[in-house]
């Protein structure tokens, strides 16, 4: 499943110093037949104990995470809805994206220009999502002003789009986001087709400085605004170190830790990152475990079991018998899938089975 995030902000905010430590997660091309070979993509391991415990239970020979893509977006300038700076190709590039990444600077450091001239992270947020809101107002107004030859063509859709467009009009024009307006579930069709920079779920990424004055260190009025729009918006956010995370790219395990601890950074900001990147999406994991490889498979929150077979192979889904299904958990407490087994442990599930979060399934085709 090829599901991608798009990494945007203000110039000098931490942007691409924040996607060269992502890069270092990246994972094996040869396993994920979507990879690419662009350096602005970084396709990262999603980081999953669950995992290394089940190929270790089963001494599996291979391990392959889930993974998620996470693209570098040229630096955004007001006006980008206008076509300033590289306006229309960042526009394009986010347009391309399944969710938005928002790097805003929560730091202060003279050696560091913002590009305002000022810190101010609620006032960035505020910036970019207002050239998003613009952009698709365009899109939205264009829209409009065709949809009514498509009423007097009879197309029988043509109406409920003009309902949800003229919802769309209203929201926008007040500077808000498209996400925030609620839609039948005809309507909801309709406005996806239009592929709205304001309807992809967005994440906060806080980019803190080790070194520097932090908003949320020193308790400024900023980051407590910051906060109340969090939760005005119910919108979800990561606070990260781009550049301590950078300097620990190369590190690895207790060399890795004893670093971390060493800079006093306690959080693994990247990995909290990508995790929230991954729930951004909808997204959960199954695992399918044995001696030859443990591998960890993504899927849409709410698949069924042969919908979720289709993450092995397309051909799943049609042939699909029934799957034996056992949490990851009670697998490995269990000592063996036999013994599994015999304490009834691992249930047999038809078509209309919802795979959970953490199911280890072998499917029966």
């Amino acid at each position: 499943m090829s599901l991608s995030i798009g990494i945007v902000g203000l110039p000098n905010v931490g942007k691409s110093t924040l996607f060269n430590a992502l890069t270092k997660k990246a994972v094996a091309c040869e396993n994920y037949p979507f990879c690419t070979i662009d350096p602005s993509v970084g396709v990262v391991a999603v980081p999953d104990e669950r995992l290394w415990k089940l190929s270790t239970f089963s001494k599996s020979a291979k391990t392959i995470p889930a993974a998620v893509e996470f693209v570098d977006i040229a630096g955004l300038v007001k006006g980008a809805s206008a076509g300033e700076g590289l306006g229309n190709q960042f526009l394009t590039n986010i347009r391309e994206t399944d969710a938005i990444a928002e790097v805003v600077r929560v730091f202060e450091d003279d050696n560091v220009i913002h590009v305002n001239g000022k810190i101010d992270p609620l006032s960035d947020i505020e910036t970019i999502n207002l050239e998003l809101v613009l952009a698709d107002l365009q899109t939205v107004s264009k829209r409009l002003g065709n949809v009514e030859s498509d009423i007097k063509r009879g197309l029988k859709t043509a109406q409920i789009e003009k309902v949800a467009l003229e919802k769309l009009k209203v929201i926008l024009e007040a500077g808000k986001l498209a996400s925030t307006e609620t839609f039948d579930e005809k309507e909801i069709i309709e406005v996806k087709k239009l592929c709205l920079l304001t309807m992809k779920p967005i994440l906060y990424v806080l980019n803190k400085k080790a070194g520097g004055k932090n908003l949320d260190d020193i308790g400024d009025e900023r980051f407590q605004k910051l906060l109340n729009f969090f939760k005005e918006t119910n919108s979800k956010y990561v606070v990260v170190d781009a550049g301590i995370e950078q300097e620990l790219k190369d590190f690895e395990g207790d060399d890795r830790k004893e670093m971390r601890d060493g800079l006093g950074v306690k959080d693994d900001g990247i990995d909290n990152l990508i995790k929230a990147g991954y729930d951004l999406l909808g997204l959960i994991t199954y695992f399918t475990t044995g001696e030859d490889e443990t591998r960890a498979w993504t899927i849409k929150k709410g698949w069924t079991a042969p919908e979720a077979g289709t993450a092995i192979h397309g051909d799943f889904k049609e042939k699909f018998v029934r799957a034996e299904v056992i949490e990851w958990n009670k697998l490995i407490e269990a000592g063996s899938y036999g013994q599994a087994r015999e304490k009834g442990l691992v249930r047999t599930e038809g078509k209309e089975y919802i795979v959970k979060d953490g199911d280890v399934i072998e499917f029966k085709i």
